[in-house]
């Protein structure tokens, strides 16, 4: 034991005098390479810095991102566009005829989410003065400075391009040029003649039928009679919501150089009167979807009170030419929408229903010819097989005569 402390005594010491009589170039070498090994209190501030510096970048790319994300949002009108990727949505659902192909749903969906992105987008670059005129739109990105032009333009012109792309690889070249055509006629037809002539409301409301339209052909890949049903109840829907919108913000739209058919209005009697009668125009569609096949006769008298809250919604303002009628009228028309399009939905009659309905009813009539007999006319030439009688009428026959005369009136066959 005493031995082995020694020979380790010895050694400590041996050590201490070989390092001594090291050159300086080693002993230089040592305390160079020896800070290395120790944790000093000068070098304990960096290790607690570099966590913070890596906080901070972290924190900056994401005010960064949170940011653009935000001036995106705002350009796109991210809500507006979402209304119009559900009513896409919609038609594409009611031009499936029997299962959804939900890829293809999804698709229809995201490239109209672009499309509509992008529209919005150029709207805002070509009315970035009159936004910032006017005190509801001047917060946005633009006019606030939030985002440059060039920098909306290239987004704009990125995501329109890619939901064009999309639409046409994944769905038709239909919905395709149905997008792109839409996104021409809001930019660069309906955003000039906001500032140029009233007729800017009727435009809009062509813009916002087409993107029902859209889902249809993308679902089915053409366009038929039935499809006309959503897009329609669209057109005459936007006539008095926006009417109720440009009465309620006439002096903020005049500030702004908008030419809106509720300024050369000053009673508000015409464009009371413009909303009534387009939200009687509404009335005829649930029948016009029953005898079209589109849904179920229950849909006829849900569309009908439905229609009807909002006629009186109209009228009311009508008598009453006010800031709070128009609002209650604007209200009406956001719950419209939603509850229509669900009711069509809800009732929507698929091809296989069709096909059954068809079946049945071929069945009854044969039964019907097979127990009923020969009966003589009263001049006792002619003999007639069967009892015939008149189809049933179904409710769009009643709907078509006064007070809409611009509908055309039913012939049923005899069978």
């Amino acid at each position: 034991m005493f031995r082995r402390n020694w020979n380790c005594a010895t050694l400590y010491s041996r050590l201490v005098n070989s390092s001594s009589s090291s050159s300086s170039s080693s002993l230089h070498n040592f305390t160079h390479l020896r800070p290395s090994f120790s944790f000093s209190s000068s070098s304990s501030p960096n290790l607690h810095l570099a966590p913070s510096v890596a906080a901070s970048k972290s924190s900056d790319l994401l005010s960064v991102v949170r940011h653009y994300g935000n001036c995106y949002s705002e350009l796109s009108k991210a809500r507006l566009s979402l209304l119009v990727v559900a009513t896409s949505g919609t038609g594409f659902v009611l031009g499936s005829g029997g299962a959804v192909d939900l890829s293809a749903l999804s698709y229809t969906c995201l490239g109209t989410m672009m499309v509509a992105a992008s529209a919005s987008t150029l709207n805002q670059v070509f009315e970035v003065r009159n936004d910032g005129i006017m005190k509801r739109t001047s917060q946005r990105p633009l006019p606030s400075g939030r985002i440059t032009i060039p920098h909306a333009v290239g987004w704009a012109s990125s995501v329109g391009l890619a939901g064009t792309a999309l639409l046409a690889t994944q769905t038709n070249m239909l919905a395709a040029g149905l997008a792109a055509s839409n996104l021409i006629l809001y930019s660069f037809v309906y955003t000039p003649l906001k500032q140029i002539h009233p007729v800017n409301t009727w435009v809009g409301a062509v813009v916002g039928a087409i993107p029902p339209l859209l889902g249809w052909a993308a679902a089915s890949g053409d366009i038929s009679l039935n499809s006309l049903i959503l897009p329609a109840a669209l057109y005459f829907w936007q006539i008095p919501h926006f009417m109720a919108l440009a009465y309620m913000c006439r002096d903020d739209y005049a500030a702004g150089g908008f030419k809106m058919y509720s300024l050369a209005d000053t009673s508000g009697r015409k464009t009371a009167v413009v909303a009534l009668r387009n939200s009687i125009y509404l009335i005829p569609l649930g029948f016009l979807a029953y005898d079209w096949g589109v849904t179920s006769g229950w849909f006829c008298l849900e569309s009908t009170a439905l229609t009807l809250a909002i006629s009186a919604a109209a009228f009311s303002f009508y008598r009453d030419r006010t800031k709070e009628r128009a609002r209650r009228m604007f209200h009406a028309s956001l719950l419209y929408l939603p509850i229509f399009m669900a009711g069509l939905l809800v009732h929507r009659r698929t091809d296989n229903q069709q096909f059954l309905e068809v079946n049945a009813e071929g069945l009854v009539k044969s039964s019907s010819s097979v127990e009923s007999s020969d009966i003589d006319d009263k001049n006792g030439d002619q003999k007639i097989k069967g009892r015939q009688r008149n189809r049933a009428r179904p409710p769009v026959a009643y709907a078509s005569y006064a007070p809409f005369p611009f509908l055309p009136v039913p012939s049923y066959d005899i069978v």
